[in-house]
């Protein structure tokens, strides 16, 4: 495996939509998205799809990864079954390597203590709140958030193309205009400045530099958010 290798944690009750346009645009753009597994087995998503895993956890090295992903499911909130994947992300964390975690992840993450002192964000704040993390402060309302060290990206259920753009601007997958260009397009149907960024995709023009470069969260648009007991769908 080499430097463009993701890695995507599956497990039962995984919530498949959530990654999607993620996975679809990295391999696009050259990378290899390789599912890892507590075991060897094969794992239903929350759609019904089963997931036969390329990896088992146990086996997979920050070294030879570029990200590793995690997604929601009703297991993070009901069992201790995914601490494992948590301790992963950690050991991802301390060696430079960058975690993405959506929905149910992010309290997964909050219970091993990862988000005590970076900016993240989530389905909302209280449902973090609940699982007795100390980051409070660091909580962002925020549709998806970068910390400041470019290594941890968080968001909320509701918000699988802003994780993305976090994503694809870490990984400089697509950067400035043409990053702006595909989230716009992907999340307010906006086709007006589709142009660029479909010309650059089948030309190559405007290949991205690897940075951090994200927008503000005041410049984003106002995230949505769940209603109710704030408890994520994943």
């Amino acid at each position: 495996m080499t430097d463009k290798t993701v890695h995507l944690a599956v497990y039962d009750t995984f919530a498949d939509w959530e990654t999607g346009h993620t996975t679809a645009h990295l391999v696009q753009n050259g990378y290899a998205v390789k599912t890892v597994a507590a075991t060897a087995g094969p794992v239903t998503t929350m759609g019904g799809l089963r997931i036969q895993p390329d990896l088992v956890l146990d086996d997979v090295r920050p070294e030879d990864s570029a990200l590793l992903i995690l997604t929601g499911a009703g297991l993070w909130d009901t069992s201790d079954d995914l601490a494992p994947f948590a301790r992963t992300a950690r050991a991802f964390l301390d060696a430079g390597v960058p975690v993405a975690a959506i929905c149910g992840a992010t309290a997964g993450l909050a219970r091993e203590g990862l988000l005590d002192d970076r900016a993240h964000t989530s389905a909302v704040s209280f449902y973090l709140a609940a699982t007795g993390y100390k980051g409070g402060e660091h909580y962002r309302e925020a549709d998806a958030v970068t910390d400041e060290d470019g290594l941890l990206i968080t968001a909320g259920p509701t918000e699988p193309v802003a994780f993305a753009r976090e994503v694809f601007s870490r990984l400089g997958v697509y950067e400035g205009e043409k990053l702006d260009a595909w989230y716009r397009l992907f999340h307010d149907s906006d086709a007006s400045p589709s142009r660029c960024w479909s010309h650059e995709r089948h030309t190559g023009a405007g290949a991205a530099e690897p940075h951090r470069a994200r927008r503000l969260p005041s410049e984003r648009p106002v995230p949505r958010r769940l209603r109710g007991s704030g408890r994520p769908a994943g």
